[in-house]
């Protein structure tokens, strides 16, 4: 803890010494620590602080920087910043609302206000993972837009939100005890109806798994098909909708969805899309808490993909597929909703990549909720990169900017909390690990004249326990191998291979499997773990792979048992 307040109290008066406030009193509040801060200047000539402390509970500690700055400072119980205490502090820094007004997108410091308490964000609107939406409400109330965007209402958010506290609004400039807002449109309100079968995580904006049994077969459908939104899906039509490719030279050229179908050849490839947030709930559950949505198994889904290649569309905006300028390092995807994202330029040129510009899925134009009415396809690789609703794609030097690039789709270590993390120095997840899943235990009876066709494939003849379920490796590794246990993993056999249909030049596609045991050898717990082609195999444990993000869990996929008659 010592540590932790150290490098905040640094902070603090690093960021007294920029703002140039150093004969104000300034708060601040630790998120590590869950103590407010106060920031009091000594005298230059006395040492001693100009300000005491209201109470003697308050603890106190000191910093000297250079030689010549030094700070006092208290703190006490953290304030929460959902529901604070109507406070008559008069220490409590009062601050007009048109000085909020002047903290606004073009200011060098953004401040909002929650409640009738006041925040600079400035430091969290680089890591926000709504991207530069948050910029809207800079300058003014975040409560309305907290209301539409309800993933923000849970207490994370809440800490990191009161870290920037710094005082309250002036009565003054309250009305019936609260901050006057204005009307914010919905931008949720035209967002497509969703089949009642999908598994609502979060419903603005819209993340919902694919449940179970839709999973069990080779294409997921579309409308059961997995929806990660990290905002509101844009009203888009087809015929209006214009592609930007630049080059690093700058040169531009522009795209129609028809130019797409009339002057590149069309293709079509199988392709599994898995979040990186996938199974993230179980690393929660048998290891440490992992934030963000705690998917199941179910961030994962397969369809057939047409459309053309990214390669053919790259060398007709007039980029040399044969000598790439030395800038030409990352392939950036922007979309119509604001998402960003890129992927390495030898990925995006790939003969048998397959990187594409799609605009259907299972036969069908792209679903809202899927990019319609095209989006780019990266197979192989975390979904993340298969920007939707696309509307540029930049060829240049830099990987993409956006905080879903630059602070979100990563890993660190299992000893790196956030507040530790060095996001410029973890690489972006691209190309995923191996995985498995169950998705159905269901027992089968020899006294069932369906059931007894299939213990005569498997050449049984008594009651038996069905267990299927799907793998999948990154990169089109294709999987060799599923190992199941019925026993918690104490004893191993090998699931049967179901046949796939894929289309590609590598294996983008899943592979289903199926394992009948005998219900006698059935224990508590089956288990499955999947190996492929380049002999990477699922860890056992999940906590010496954690990661406070939960991203690419990937341990061995562990279900209950309870057959029908207990």
């Amino acid at each position: 803890m010592k540590q932790n307040l150290q490098s905040v109290l640094l902070n603090a008066v690093k960021r007294k010494l920029i703002n140039g406030v150093n004969n104000n009193i300034t708060f601040f509040t630790n998120n590590v620590t869950r103590s407010k801060l106060f920031l009091l200047p000594f005298s230059s000539t006395t040492r001693s602080p100009k300000f005491s402390p209201p109470s003697s509970k308050y603890l106190a500690a000191s910093i000297f920087i250079g030689g010549g700055l030094a700070a006092s400072i208290t703190y006490s119980p953290l304030i929460h910043a959902e529901a604070p205490p109507d406070s008559g502090d008069s220490s409590t820094p009062k601050i007009r609302l048109t000085e909020v007004h002047q903290h606004g997108r073009d200011a060098e410091t953004k401040w909002v206000t929650k409640g009738t308490r006041v925040y600079d964000i400035t430091d969290w609107i680089p890591g926000h993972p709504g991207g530069e939406v948050i910029l809207r409400a800079v300058g003014g109330a975040i409560d309305q837009y907290w209301n539409i965007f309800s993933i923000h209402k849970k207490q994370e958010v809440y800490d990191i939100l009161e870290s920037g506290y710094i005082g309250d609004v002036d009565p003054q400039d309250l009305v019936d005890g609260r901050v006057p807002v204005d009307h914010v449109e919905d931008p949720f309100k035209n967002d497509p109806k969703r089949d009642k079968k999908l598994m609502v995580l979060s419903a603005r904006p819209c993340n919902a798994e694919s449940p179970e049994e839709e999973l069990g077969s080779w294409c997921t459908p579309n409308e059961t098909f997995y929806v990660r939104n990290h905002m509101w899906v844009p009203e888009m039509g087809a015929g209006n909708h214009k592609l930007v490719i630049e080059l690093p030279d700058g040169e531009e050229k522009e795209y129609t969805l028809e130019d797409l179908k009339a002057k590149f050849q069309e293709v079509k490839i199988t392709a599994t899309l898995q979040c990186s947030g996938n199974r993230r709930k179980h690393m929660t559950q048998e290891a440490r808490s992992a934030n963000g949505l705690q998917w199941g198994v179910g961030a994962i889904s397969n369809a057939e993909w047409k459309g053309v290649r990214l390669r053919d569309l790259l060398a007709d905006a007039g980029l040399n597929l044969n000598d790439l300028p030395e800038d030409a390092k990352h392939a950036q995807f922007m979309g119509a909703e604001a998402y960003g994202a890129s992927i390495p330029i030898d990925k995006a040129v790939d003969k048998r990549g397959d990187v594409l510009l799609a605009y259907e899925m299972n036969g069908q134009p792209l679903p809202p909720d899927h990019g319609y009415p095209m989006r780019v396809l990266v197979p192989g690789t975390v979904a993340a990169r298969s920007v939707k609703w696309v509307n540029r794609i930049v060829v240049g030097e830099e990987e993409s900017t956006s905080q879903w690039q630059r602070r979100d789709y990563k890993c660190f270590g299992p000893n790196v909390c956030a507040p530790q993390a060095k996001w410029d120095e973890a690489p972006a997840i691209q190309e995923m690990p191996v995985q498995s899943a169950i998705t159905s235990l269901r027992d089968i009876s020899c006294h069932s004249a369906t059931d007894r066709k299939l213990l005569q494939v498997y050449g049984l003849e008594e009651d038996s326990v069905a267990v299927e379920g799907y793998a999948w490796s990154g990169g089109g590794r294709k999987i060799v191998r599923v190992d199941i246990s019925a026993d918690d993993g104490r004893n191993w056999h090998q699931a049967e291979l179901l046949l796939d249909e894929s289309r590609g030049s590598k294996a983008w596609a899943w592979q289903r499997w199926r394992w009948l045991v005998p219900r006698w050898q059935a224990g508590q717990y089956f288990v499955v773990k999947a190996i492929d082609e380049a002999n990477n195999v699922q860890p056992a444990e999940y906590e010496p792979h954690w990661n406070f993000r939960g991203n690419l869990t990937n341990s061995w996929h562990r279900v209950e048992y309870r057959h029908m008659g207990m």
